[in-house]
């Protein structure tokens, strides 16, 4: 039987959860995608790439916005093998996103208002 959480502890958890970045096992996502290709170092190229990927999030993870970080991190981690390139693809699509419908906003409210007067005839 489940016991009832409260809003307040679900949200604290939620905001632990995005703290730091994640810690991903992604030698099994690789293993598999190199399985299936033809060249064997494609495993060496993963681990490179999930590394490198790993990097760039330590570097960058505190200037995306902790409602992201959750988001993503449980998007990631829903399904097989979580990996560090699909954590900031979807960072970055959040981020640009966000962007573009603030620009969007921007340029529907310079539209909405009239530049000058219309001249009178």
């Amino acid at each position: 039987m489940f016991l009832p959480l409260k809003p307040a502890l679900l949200a604290a958890s939620l905001v632990l959860i995005a703290d730091g970045v994640p810690r991903f096992d992604v030698e099994l996502f690789c293993r598999r995608i190199a399985a299936m290709a033809v060249a064997l170092e494609e495993m060496e190229i993963c681990l490179r790439k999930e590394r490198e990927a790993r990097d760039q999030l330590l570097q960058q993870w505190t200037q995306f916005p902790a409602a992201d970080r959750s988001y993503c991190q449980q998007l990631t981690t829903t399904g097989l093998d979580p990996t560090y390139t699909e954590l900031i693809t979807c960072l970055e699509l959040q981020r640009d996103a966000r962007s573009l419908r603030e620009k969007d906003a921007e340029t529907a409210g310079t539209s909405a208002k009239p530049t000058s007067k219309p001249a009178r005839r």
